[in-house]
C-alpha cells in the first residue's frame, strides 16, 4: 500500500500522475514513483520523501500513458530500491496489499532466471505477469492469469512497452476508474482523479479492467465480461483543499460542526427516530436483535467503546466491542440474532471487512456498516449502512469521522431502543433535540481554543501523558491519548481513573502531566477523588470540566471549562478539546502534523 494512480489519454499524464500523488498523500507513505511510457520507452522516477521530491524529478517530462505509486513500507524497508513501480524487461507494476504467498512465488521465479533488485512482495507481480506473457501474449489476459496465483490483498496497475493501455486489477484492496473525455484513469482514491473527471466505476474484489484512450473493458478472473455502473462523484475539489488552514487535521477538527449537521440532516425536523434510515430491513433487523456486537480498529473502536454504554442503558440489550484484527483469530460464540456492526471510516479497512466477512460465515447475516464512503466494501458487505457525511478527511489522525461515528451511533442507540421497545416517547423528543442542537454545541466548545492552545507549551519537553475518564467518557480518554501519542509522539496512556490506584499511580510524578475528562455526570465525585489521588503526588492535572462541575483551578491543577453539559451525547463534546490540544502540543513539537511518521490513512492491509 498506500495511493495508486494510472492515466492513458490524449495528454501529457505526468503532472495529472504528480498530481494524483499529490492528492493522495494524506494515506501516509514512505516512498514515491512512478513508470511512463515515452518516446524512449519505458522510464521509471523513484524517490524516498515527499512526492515534491517525484514531481522534481519528473518536471518537463512529456508522455500519454503512465502508473504513479506512494509506498507505505510492509514488505522491506522504505527506500529507494523498494519503491514502486517495480520492473521486469519493460513492464511496469504498482501495487497496494499485500501478496501473502510472495515467498513461494519468488521462489519459481527465481528458478526461472528473474533477479529481485527489491525486498517486496509486489516484484513478483512484475515478473509473474512478464512471464506469462511469453505464453500468453495479451497483457489482459497475462495479468489476468497471474491474480489467479495470488494469496491476500492487490489493488495493481500494469503498464508494457508497446501497449497503448494500462490493466489494473483489485481484490481487498480498493480501486477505481475515472472515466474522462480526453482519456480515462484508475485510482485508489476519488481525490486523486477530480482534476481531470467525477465519473467513476468502482471496481469488485475479482475485477480486472482494461484502459485505453477511449475505452474501458472489466472482466472477472475467469474472463467472463461484465459492467460496473458508472458514479458521479459527489465529492468537491474544494472539501480537498486546504484553505486559510495551517494543517489539514486543524481544518478537520472545525468542520465537525457541519460535518455532524450533515450527518444528522435526516432527523433535522423528524419527529421520531425512523429504522429505515439505516436501510429497508432495518426495523425488522433491530427489533430482532438480542445483542450487538462491534467491529473496528483504532479510532472507530473507540467509537464502539462509547456506544456500548448507550446501548445497553437506552435500548438495553447486551453490547460487546471487539477489535476487529482479533475477533477473527479466537473462538467465539457466534449469535444469528446479534446485530454485527462494523465502524470504518474509509469503508475498506481489511481487519474490519475481514471480520465482518467472517462473521458472515458462521452464520451472523445481520450486518450494519458506519462509514464516510458510500461505494467502498463495508457498505457493500453489510446489510444495512449509515453513511456518515464527514467528506474527505486528509489528516491520517481522525476527528471529524470520530465524531460523526459518535452521532451515528448515537441514531443507531436510539433506534434500536425504540424498536426494542425501551424508549418512551418524551425521551425520543429530549434525544432527538440534542442531536439538533449538537452542530452549536460543537461550535461553543471550538470557542475555546486559545486557552487550549497555551496549554500546550506546558507539553513541550514531556515525553509522557496520562489521559483519565470514567463511564462513558473512558473511551474518550482513550481516544485522547490516541491522538497525542500519534501526531506528538508523546507516550500516552488512557486508563478508567478508578484503576490509577491499581497501578498507573505509580507513575505520577511533576514531570508526568495527567489529562482528565469531567464532565458534570453522576460519576463526578468519583471522579474528583481519583484527581485528589494524583493532586497529593505532585503530579500535574490539565481538566476539562462542564461548566458547572465544580472542579476548582489550584496550584497545579489547570481547568478549561467547557460551555454546558450535555447528557448522553457529552463524550462528542468531550473529544474536541483533546482534539485540539493534541494538534496544538505537535505544533509546538514541531512534527509533521497531517502525516505521522509510520502511519498510513487508510489501512487496506491485515
Amino acid at each position: 500500500m498506500c495511493g495508486i494512480v494510472a492515466a492513458v489519454a490524449r495528454r501529457n499524464v505526468v503532472p495529472v500522475l504528480i498530481e494524483g500523488l499529490n492528492k493522495l498523500e494524506y494515506r501516509g507513505y514512505d516512498s514515491a514513483g512512478l513508470a511512463y511510457l515515452g518516446d524512449s520507452g519505458l522510464t521509471r522516477l523513484r524517490s524516498v520523501g515527499r512526492v515534491a521530491e517525484l514531481a522534481s524529478q519528473a518536471d518537463g517530462k512529456d508522455a500519454v500513458q503512465g502508473i504513479a505509486h506512494t509506498r507505505w513500507a510492509t514488505h522491506g524497508v522504505p527506500s529507494e530500491r523498494n519503491a514502486h513501480p517495480h520492473i521486469s524487461s519493460g513492464l511496469a507494476v504498482v501495487h497496494n496489499g499485500i501478496i501473502e504467498n510472495y515467498a513461494e512465488i519468488k521462489a519459481e521465479l527465481t528458478a526461472l532466471g528473474y533477479v529481485f533488485t527489491s525486498d517486496t512482495d509486489t516484484e513478483v507481480i512484475a515478473h509473474l505477469v512478464h512471464h506469462l506473457l511469453k505464453t500468453t501474449p495479451d497483457l489482459f489476459d497475462a495479468v489476468r492469469l497471474a491474480t489467479l496465483r495470488f494469496l491476500g490483498a492487490y489493488a495493481i496497475a500494469v503498464i508494457h512497452e508497446g501497449e497503448q493501455r494500462i490493466v489494473v486489477a483489485r481484490h481487498g484492496a480498493p480501486l477505481l476508474l475515472g472515466l474522462g473525455s480526453d482519456g480515462n484513469y484508475a485510482a485508489s482514491d476519488a481525490s486523486a482523479l477530480l482534476q481531470v473527471t467525477r465519473n467513476m466505476v468502482y471496481l469488485e474484489d475479482g475485477d480486472i479492467a482494461e484502459i485505453t484512450q477511449g475505452s474501458v473493458r472489466i472482466a472477472r478472473s475467469d474472463g467472463r465480461a461484465v459492467t460496473r455502473p458508472v458514479h458521479e462523484s459527489s465529492l468537491s475539489a474544494d472539501a480537498v483543499e486546504l484553505g486559510n488552514f495551517r494543517h489539514y487535521m486543524q481544518k478537520e477538527i472545525f468542520e465537525q460542526p457541519q460535518a455532524l449537521a450533515n450527518t444528522l440532516e435526516m432527523v433535522g425536523g423528524a419527529q421520531a427516530i425512523q429504522p429505515q434510515i439505516f436501510g429497508a430491513e432495518a426495523s425488522e433487523l433491530l427489533t430482532r436483535a438480542k445483542s450487538v456486537l462491534i467491529l473496528a480498529c483504532g479510532t472507530s473502536y473507540h467509537s464502539g467503546l462509547v456506544a456500548r454504554y448507550w446501548i445497553e442503558q437506552l435500548a438495553g440489550i447486551p453490547c460487546t466491542v471487539e477489535i476487529a484484527s482479533e475477533y477473527r483469530y479466537r473462538i467465539s460464540v457466534h449469535d444469528p440474532e446479534q446485530l454485527v456492526v462494523a465502524i470504518s471510516q474509509s469503508g475498506e479497512t481489511a481487519d474490519t471487512l475481514a471480520a465482518v466477512r467472517y462473521a458472515k460465515e458462521r452464520g451472523q447475516h445481520m450486518t450494519l456498516a458506519i462509514c464516510n464512503v458510500a461505494e467502498s466494501a463495508i457498505v457493500r458487505e453489510c446489510a444495512l449502512r449509515f453513511l456518515t457525511r464527514a467528506g474527505p478527511e486528509i489528516g491520517v489522525a481522525s476527528t471529524k469521522a470520530f465524531t460523526t461515528q459518535l452521532a451515528a451511533l448515537a441514531l443507531l442507540t436510539l433506534a434500536l431502543a425504540k424498536q426494542q421497545g425501551s424508549l418512551s416517547v418524551q425521551d425520543e423528543q429530549n434525544h432527538l433535540n440534542a442531536l439538533r442542537h449538537l452542530p452549536v454545541a460543537v461550535q461553543k466548545v471550538l470557542d475555546i481554543e486559545p486557552q487550549i492552545e497555551a496549554w500546550a507549551q506546558h507539553f513541550a519537553n514531556k515525553q509522557h501523558a496520562l489521559f483519565l475518564g470514567r463511564g462513558h467518557h473512558y473511551p474518550i480518554a482513550l481516544e485522547g491519548a490516541l491522538k497525542l501519542k500519534e501526531i506528538s509522539y508523546i507516550h500516552a496512556e488512557a486508563y478508567a481513573a478508578g484503576e490509577l490506584k491499581h497501578g498507573p499511580l505509580a507513575l505520577v510524578d511533576r514531570d508526568m502531566p495527567v489529562i482528565s475528562v469531567a464532565p458534570n455526570d453522576t460519576l463526578l465525585e468519583k471522579l474528583k477523588s481519583n484527581l485528589q489521588e494524583v493532586k497529593a503526588r505532585g503530579g500535574q492535572l490539565y481538566v476539562f470540566a462542564d461548566r458547572d462541575s465544580e472542579v476548582p483551578e489550584s496550584e497545579g491543577v489547570h481547568i478549561v471549562r467547557l460551555p454546558e453539559h450535555y447528557g448522553l451525547l457529552s463524550p462528542i463534546l468531550h473529544v474536541v478539546p483533546l482534539q485540539l490540544l493534541s494538534y496544538h502540543v505537535a505544533l509546538v513539537k514541531g512534527t509533521d502534523v497531517d502525516k505521522p511518521r509510520n502511519l498510513a490513512k487508510s489501512v487496506t492491509v491485515e
